[in-house]
Order: structure tokens, then C-alpha cells, then sequence
């Protein structure tokens, strides 16, 4: 087991992905390290937002990881496996979870897990990666800011063991690391882009041009969304170029 093999525990951190930072800047970080807190003062989210979460109730991690068989352009292959990842594990107690591009997981059409990949390229090697996770497991209060979570117990309607959680998603985890490492990268682009939450349908979406009706059609190896317009236009869309209305 490469992810998970060892794990530290912190009751209280400002953010796994500091700490794990810190760590790899301090040369005592081995692969597949997970730092794991109960409670963050001040978690990140994508796009500068913070990720909140009500303390012991949750599942907030950074995986540590030295993915230098992956060229710094195909740089979305982390973000694709820690989505499948996540995915793969949610699937073993709920149905119908779903990737929103680029990697928010989605329940129905609720978000129950985010994801913060930040990597460092040194010239043309990809030498290191801070992979992120938040799960919202046992909560179920959210602050009204939030425009749309939920959990594991909202839908379930009961309690879920954190530390069994923990292990069912490393290994799950684990398994889609071992197909990047092993040169499975066809399969992880195919199975991303059958996770996509709203593949091939038609729903609204605003970009710089406004409002307009498109359906996703894949993700390109850059990780641009590749979106079909209602004139048969094919458009590609970075992050930050298009928002999904929900």
C-alpha cells in the first residue's frame, strides 16, 4: 500500500495541505503520507474559498505524493484518480456519486466532497503533490453560505465510523494510484469522463459570454471541459471559464 502508509493525526490544524507542505519542504515526507486532522482553523477550498467543516465530524486529509511518471502536462491525471478514488468508495454505501468537473464529487445535485490538488514542477518533472480531501461524513448543520452540501448521514440517516471511512477511501485511493503508476492512464481518462456529473445533458451554464444551454462531452488532457452548444459549436472551457448553474 503506497497511499496510507502511514498516517498522522492532528486534532487541530490550520490546513492538512500546509502541514503536508511543510512536510515535503522538510524532506520527511514519504510517499503516500496522509495527514489527517479532526479540526481545521482555516481549510482550503478551490478558487481561494475555505472548506469548512464542524470538527470530529468529517474526513479532512492531504495525501503526500512524489508523481514524477507523470509529465508536468498531464498534470490532471491527479486530479482525475483522487476523484475516481473518492468516487469508487462513496459507491460502496451510496449510489449515484459523480464527478463535477474538475473534481467537486456530487450526489445527486449536492456536493458531498472537494478536493484541493496543489502540485510542484521543478522544469519538466512533476516532483511532488498535495492531493486534499474533504468528506463530509457524520455532518449535518451546514452554514447558510454554503450554497448546496451534504453528507453521508443526511442521506443515509445514520452514523458512519470515520476511521472505517478512512481506510475503505485510501484503499480505494490506492488502487486508482497503482493504475497511474502502472500506465493504466487510458482506463483513468475513460472512467473520469463516464464519472462526470451532467455527461451528455443538456443543462445551462454561464461563461464570459453569459448564459447558454450546452451539454459536457469529455475532458480533454489538459483538463479542459469540452462542452457542445445548442448551434453544434464545440467549446473548451479552462477552470474559472464556466460556471455550472445548478
Amino acid at each position: 500500500m503506497i497511499i496510507g502508509s502511514e498516517i498522522i493525526f492532528l486534532k487541530t490544524a490550520v490546513s492538512t495541505n500546509t502541514t503536508a507542505s511543510e512536510y515535503i519542504k522538510s524532506g520527511n515526507a514519504r510517499e503516500g503520507l496522509v495527514i489527517r486532522a479532526a479540526y481545521q482553523s482555516a481549510g482550503k477550498g478551490q478558487q481561494g474559498n475555505r472548506w469548512e467543516s464542524e470538527e470530529g465530524k468529517n474526513l479532512l486529509l492531504s495525501i503526500i505524493l512524489f508523481p514524477t511518471m507523470v509529465n508536468p502536462e498531464d498534470q490532471f491525471m491527479i486530479s482525475r484518480f483522487i476523484s475516481l478514488g473518492i468516487s469508487d468508495f462513496l459507491n460502496t454505501i451510496i449510489s449515484g456519486c459523480r464527478i463535477k468537473w474538475p473534481n467537486d464529487i456530487y450526489a445527486g445535485n449536492d456536493k458531498i466532497a472537494g478536493i484541493l490538488i496543489e502540485n510542484s514542477i521543478t522544469g519538466s518533472t512533476l516532483t511532488s503533490s498535495v492531493a486534499g480531501i474533504g468528506l463530509n461524513v457524520n455532518q449535518e448543520a451546514f452554514p447558510d453560505r454554503i450554497p448546496n452540501p451534504v453528507s453521508l448521514k443526511v442521506i443515509t440517516g445514520r452514523d458512519h465510523d470515520i476511521n472505517g471511512c478512512l481506510e475503505g477511501l485510501l484503499k480505494c485511493l490506492d488502487k486508482r494510484y497503482k493504475m497511474v503508476i502502472t500506465g493504466e492512464r487510458d482506463q483513468i481518462r475513460k472512467d473520469y469522463i463516464e464519472s462526470l456529473y451532467r455527461l451528455n445533458e443538456w443543462h445551462e451554464f454561464i461563461s464570459g459570454e453569459g448564459i447558454f444551454s450546452g451539454r459536457i462531452l469529455s475532458v480533454g488532457d489538459p483538463g479542459l471541459l469540452i462542452v457542445e452548444d445548442r448551434e453544434g459549436r464545440i467549446r473548451e472551457f479552462a477552470f474559472k471559464e464556466i460556471e455550472f448553474k445548478i
